[in-house]
C-alpha cells in the first residue's frame, strides 16, 4: 500500500478549510446538535468529543476489568451528571491509530470551518483523545488504559504517518480554541491542556512487588529464615523481522515493569531476606537483567513450563519433596490464574490466607457477603527455618522429618497479578491469588468529566484535588493522577462489588 505524503495531506487539509471558510462567508452553515457552536457562554458546561481505541483482545479471551468499552458510558454519564447536554456528547471509536488520526482530522476540519466568524463556540469544546498504542498478546493481558512505553522505530513510516497527521489535527483544534486532554498516551510533539495518567508499567510491578513485602512481612524476616520468591515476567518474542518493532517494545514494557517490581524486591535480596530458587534473581541482579526471569508467552504452555523449571519437584532420599516457594510475582491476571492451576497439580496445598494471617477464608466470604469479619493474629516466623534447625536432627525418625520437611515446603505461596480479570476473582475469595489490581474508573472517570468542564468553562484546573503537574516534552502539563487499586480479599467487597465492577456471583458468591 503507498501512504499519502504527509504534507501533502497537511496542505489538502488547510487548503480544504481556506476554501470551506471563504465559502462560509457568504452562506452560514447550520451548526448539528454536537457541534460545539451550541456553547454560547463561559458558563455553559459547553460539548465534548472521546476519541477512543477499540477494546483490546486478551489472548485466553480472558477479559481485564479495564476496558474501553466500560470507561467511555461511564465518562458519558458523568459528563451528564456535570451539566453536559447528551446531544453535545460525541464518541468516536477506532481500531487503530491509523483510522483515529483519519477519523480526528475529518472531524476536526469539519467542525473548524462550520465556525462562525468571531465564534467562541470552540473554547467551550473539549476533545478527551486517548491515542491508539502499540499493543501485542502479553501487553492487553493488563487491561486497555495501561500507558505504553515510547519507543520510537524509525522503520514504522504509517504509524508516523498517522502520528504526525493526528498532531496537525490537535494543532489545528488548539488553534480554534478547542481544549485537548490526552488519554492514558502522549503524542510526540504535542502539548495538551491535560493528561490523564493512568497505570504504568513500572506502577504495576512496584504495587505488586509493595503487596508481596507487606504480605510476607519482609521487614520482619531474617538471613536464618528467608523468603523463596520468583518473578515471573510474560512477553512476547518476536520471531522475524516483520515483528521487529512490536518486541522492541514489549520488550520495553517488559523492562519498565522488571523495573518497578525490582525497586521494591532488591533491598530484600541484598540483605539475604530473600532469595530466587531458580537462581535467575540474586543480590547482583539490575535493571537490564530482566531477560532472566522473562518468559515467553508464545510457547505452548508457557507459564506451566517456566513454574516447573523455576521450582521443581525433587527426589531426595527417594522421595519426591517440592521446592519450598514463599512469593511469585505473576505479573497479571492470566499468568497468576496459570500458576494457580500448576501448583495443585504439584501437590502445593492451603491458600495465601494461611500465610501470617489477619482474616480467615471463611471470614473473608463473610465480610463480602456483609457479616461481621473475624480476626487472627499473625505468628511469626522462627528465626531459622525447619531446614537449618538443628532441632530436627532430634526428631524420632528420619520419615517423620522428611514428612515435616514436605508439609513446610509444600504450602501455598502469595501469588500477585494484576487486572482484576472477572473470572479468576474466585479465586481471590479462596486466597489462591493473594490480590489483584486495577485503576479506578470510576474516579478516574469523573476526574476527566470535572476537567473538561472547567476547561470548558475556562476557569483553569487550579485547586483540583485530583490534578498533579508532569513534564510532557519539556513542557509541564496539569495531570490527572490517581492511585492504583490493590484488590486482596479483604477489601474484594467495598473496591469491586459495592461499586459495581462485579456481582457476588461473579465473585464465586
Amino acid at each position: 500500500m503507498v501512504h499519502t505524503p504527509v504534507l501533502a495531506r497537511i496542505t489538502a487539509a488547510v487548503s480544504g478549510i481556506t476554501l470551506l471558510m471563504t465559502l462560509g462567508a457568504c452562506s452560514s452553515p447550520q451548526p448539528s446538535s454536537s457541534n460545539p457552536t451550541n456553547a454560547s457562554t463561559s458558563a455553559d458546561a459547553g460539548s465534548v468529543t472521546l476519541f477512543t481505541p477499540a477494546d483490546g483482545i486478551t489472548i485466553s479471551q480472558r477479559t481485564p476489568l479495564n476496558k474501553w468499552a466500560k470507561l467511555v458510558p461511564q465518562i458519558t454519564s458523568d459528563l451528564k451528571k456535570q451539566g453536559v447536554e447528551k446531544q453535545n456528547i460525541d464518541t468516536v471509536v477506532s481500531s487503530d491509530l491509523d483510522e483515529q488520526s483519519q477519523q480526528l482530522q475529518d472531524w476536526v476540519v469539519k467542525h473548524v470551518t462550520n465556525l462562525k466568524d468571531g465564534s467562541s463556540a470552540a473554547k467551550h469544546s473539549t476533545l478527551i483523545v486517548a491515542p491508539a498504542p502499540q499493543t501485542n498478546v502479553s501487553s492487553r493481558q493488563y487491561g486497555d488504559y495501561v500507558t505504553q512505553p515510547i519507543v520510537k522505530d524509525a522503520q514504522d513510516s504509517e504509524r508516523h504517518e498517522a502520528e504526525s497527521r493526528m498532531r496537525s489535527a490537535l494543532q489545528l483544534a488548539r488553534k480554534s480554541g478547542m481544549h485537548i486532554v490526552l488519554v492514558s498516551n502522549t503524542i510526540d510533539g504535542f502539548t495538551p491542556d491535560a493528561f490523564v495518567q493512568c497505570s504504568t508499567p513500572e506502577q504495576i510491578g512496584e504495587l505488586q512487588a509493595n503487596m508481596l513485602v507487606s504480605k510476607l512481612d519482609l521487614d520482619k524476616v531474617s538471613k536464618g529464615n528467608p523468603k523463596a520468591v520468583e518473578v515471573l515476567l510474560p512477553y512476547t518474542h518476536a520471531d522475524d523481522a516483520k515483528e521487529s518493532d512490536t518486541a522492541e517494545i514489549n520488550d520495553a514494557f517488559a523492562k519498565e515493569a522488571f523495573q518497578g517490581v525490582w525497586k521494591v524486591l532488591r533491598p530484600y535480596y541484598e540483605q539475604g531476606k530473600v532469595y530466587s530458587p531458580s537462581g535467575t534473581l540474586s543480590r547482583e541482579t539490575t535493571n537490564e537483567d530482566w531477560t532472566h526471569v522473562a518468559f515467553d508467552l508464545n510457547e505452548k504452555d508457557g507459564t506451566a513450563k517456566t513454574i516447573e523449571d523455576r521450582i521443581p519437584t525433587v527426589t531426595k532420599d527417594g522421595d519426591s519433596v517440592p521446592t519450598k516457594i514463599d512469593g511469585i510475582i505473576a505479573m497479571n491476571d492470566a499468568v497468576a490464574s496459570s500458576v494457580v492451576s500448576k501448583l495443585a497439580s504439584m501437590g502445593y496445598t492451603g491458600s495465601s490466607a494461611d500465610i501470617n494471617p489477619s482474616i480467615t477464608i471463611p471470614s473473608i466470604v463473610g465480610n463480602i457477603a456483609g457479616h461481621k469479619d473475624l480476626l487472627r493474629k499473625s505468628v511469626p516466623d522462627p528465626a531459622k527455618s525447619p531446614a537449618n534447625d538443628t532441632q530436627s536432627q532430634h526428631d524420632d525418625s528420619s520419615t517423620n522429618s522428611s514428612s515435616t520437611q514436605n508439609d513446610h515446603n509444600s504450602r501455598w505461596p502469595v501469588i500477585t497479578g494484576y487486572g482484576s480479570y472477572a473470572d479468576t476473582i474466585p479465586q481471590v475469595v479462596n486466597g489462591k491469588q493473594w490480590m489483584t489490581g486495577l485503576e479506578d474508573r470510576g474516579k478516574l472517570s469523573m476526574d476527566i468529566a470535572k476537567t473538561c468542564i472547567r476547561l470548558n468553562r475556562e476557569k483553569g484546573l487550579n485547586g483540583l484535588s485530583f490534578i498533579a503537574k508532569q513534564t510532557i516534552a519539556g513542557v509541564t502539563v496539569p495531570t490527572v493522577h490517581e492511585e492504583l487499586n490493590a484488590v486482596s480479599a479483604g477489601n474484594l467487597k467495598t473496591t469491586l462489588i459495592d461499586t459495581g465492577y462485579i456481582t457476588m456471583a461473579e465473585a464465586g458468591l
